[in-house]
């Protein structure tokens, strides 16, 4: 089986091999650390400090893993190159929303790969059910999307 494709902007590869250093270098150090203060308060079968620093180790480890897989899997997108046509990983666009409460509002996104997704920042994810809807549809076009809230409408008005 063919591991998963990880698609990425520039931004976002630069993101993950800067966590990986940070990982591999400053945390794995801090843990460390750790892991030896909790050691020297002696009895390993109630010290609760010990039981969390390699419970930090372990989570910090998988962590590692799991941007090494990224990494080797990623497909960087050249956003120089996309077209304005249509909606793909790497787009900005504009539309206008028309919830399932009937409110309407103007959002702008940045179609992004799941490993970037901020929707908080306005990045979501292809994977996203507004992502995956939005995604080969061309400006003017309408799409409708079953939300947690209900289905709402999303009228594409620009493609950057």
């Amino acid at each position: 089986m063919a591991e998963k494709q990880y698609f990425v902007t520039e931004e976002g590869l630069e993101s993950l091999e800067k966590e990986l250093d940070y990982l591999k270098t400053v945390r794995r150090r801090e843990v460390a650390e750790k892991i030896k203060v909790a050691l020297s308060f002696g009895d390993l079968s109630e010290n609760s400090e010990y039981d969390e620093a390699k419970n930090d180790q372990a989570m910090m480890e998988a962590r590692i893993a799991d941007v090494e897989v990224m990494l080797k899997n990623a497909v960087v997108i050249d956003e120089s190159e996309l077209s304005k046509e249509t909606v793909h990983i790497g787009s900005k666009i504009e539309v206008n929303v028309t919830g399932a409460d009937g409110k309407k509002s103007k959002r702008e996104f940045k179609i992004v790969g799941s490993n970037e997704a901020d929707p908080r920042n306005g990045k979501i994810s292809d994977e996203s059910a507004v992502g995956k809807a939005l995604i080969g549809h061309k400006s003017g076009q309408t799409v409708q999307v079953e939300t947690p809230a209900g289905m709402s409408k999303y009228k594409i008005v620009t493609i950057a």
